[in-house]
């Protein structure tokens, strides 16, 4: 608790001077970092522009994979009852009962 002014007298002197010496320093730091920056962003660009219709491809394929798995997965369970009803089908298709009436 002693050391309390020493403390906020020695924290305000070195922020001031910290400040200071950012404000010096930021444009300096600027100049000399910013076309690095840039030039950082122009190839992340050109790389994005590349590699998007590739990634739009397999996205597409990935879809469409997906929507057939849907589909199987749940016409796999009728398969049982379709093949019933096949089976009914072919044993009245030819019966008396079945032709009895015409179309």
């Amino acid at each position: 608790m002693i050391f309390l002014p020493f403390r906020l007298l020695f924290g305000a002197v070195f922020g001031l001077l910290g400040l200071v010496a950012a404000l010096v320093f930021v444009p300096f730091v600027l100049v000399f970092l910013l076309p690095f920056v840039l030039l950082k962003v122009v190839f992340r660009l050109t790389a994005a522009l590349v590699v998007l219709p590739f990634i739009l491809v397999a996205l597409v394929l990935a879809a469409l994979i997906a929507g057939a798995a849907v589909v199987v997965a749940l016409l796999v369970p009728l398969l049982p009852v379709l093949l019933i009803g096949v089976c009914l089908w072919a044993i009245m298709r030819g019966s008396r009962a079945a032709t009895a009436i015409p179309n």
